[in-house]
């Protein structure tokens, strides 16, 4: 049997190292793994110049480049989810002592299109009153879809300025980081109490946000079923549409709302591509 290799970048978890580590395989299917570190790297090239056949994703870059029409395809498979208000910090001896302080404030963001930064402003502006557009913003880079511009109340930090060092300095009054926080004892989180922050959140949305999936080029997506059983047996969270689909539907108003996207999406689009055998 001829063995079609896909070109992949996935992360390391541990629900994805048997596959990274080749201990489970599919009959004619081979990986050729890079190791972008962290994995956001693989985002921008993959959108830009479909760089991989394979690779992570995160939910609002995705969406921003189902909207330019890029030609890839989602597959329901969940390799980050996490409630993201431990992800927005402030200084402890600051003026930020509540959500609700952030009212016409300056916050920092590696990037306006970043998924955190999606889904906190997103349940900040509707838990909290707390409207993306009142507020300043402060990025360091472009968003993976190259065609997005920053909408015009967000600014570029100078050269040689850096997320923690500006909520250090006090040049900004909060920030948003992603997985790795700083080791800072003057740093903390804006939501004093978290476990009651997230559960806030389930209320009111119903799920637990995803931040990180699966996405194919259009070209190989006949490989979807496979690769979706390959990440099953790895240990990786399988999904089906109909149980992604409430997170997708908020992802994407939050992402019109906020300017990421242009126009509605709707579910169809979403999941164009997608082999009928994988549910």
């Amino acid at each position: 049997m001829t063995e079609t290799t896909l070109r992949a970048a996935i992360g390391t978890y541990p629900e994805t190292a048997a596959l990274l580590e080749g201990r489970v395989a599919a009959p004619g299917l081979g990986f050729d793994f890079h190791r972008p570190f962290p994995i956001t790297k693989a985002f921008a090239p993959m959108v830009r110049q479909a760089a991989y056949d394979v690779s992570e994703m995160a939910i609002a870059t995705f969406l921003m480049a189902r909207a330019f029409d890029k030609p890839m395809v989602l597959l329901p498979i969940v390799l980050a989810a996490r409630f993201q208000e431990k992800a927005l910090l402030c200084r402890r001896d600051g003026p930020i002592q509540g959500p609700a302080d952030l009212r016409g404030t300056r916050i920092a963001v590696r990037a306006y299109s970043q998924t955190t930064g999606m889904w906190l402003r997103g349940s900040l502006s509707e838990l909290h009153g707390v409207k993306a557009e009142a507020q300043a913003w402060t990025t360091f880079e472009d968003a993976h879809v190259q065609e997005f511009r920053d909408p015009p109340f967000v600014t570029r930090a100078a050269p040689g300025q850096d997320l923690l060092g500006m909520l250090q300095s006090g040049a900004v009054d909060a920030a948003i980081f992603g997985n790795e926080l700083p080791d800072d004892p003057n740093i903390g989180p804006v939501f004093r109490d978290l476990p009651a922050a997230g559960e806030a959140f389930r209320a009111r949305y119903g799920f637990e946000p995803v931040n990180h999936l699966v996405v194919v080029r259009r070209e190989v997506a006949q490989h979807a079923p496979a690769l979706v059983e390959l990440f099953r047996t790895s240990g990786a969270r399988i999904e089906t549409r109909a149980s992604l689909n409430p997170a997708i539907e908020v992802a994407i108003r939050f992402c019109r709302e906020q300017g990421l996207i242009n126009a509605p999406l709707s579910l169809d689009q979403v999941w164009a591509g997608l082999p009928a055998e994988v549910a």
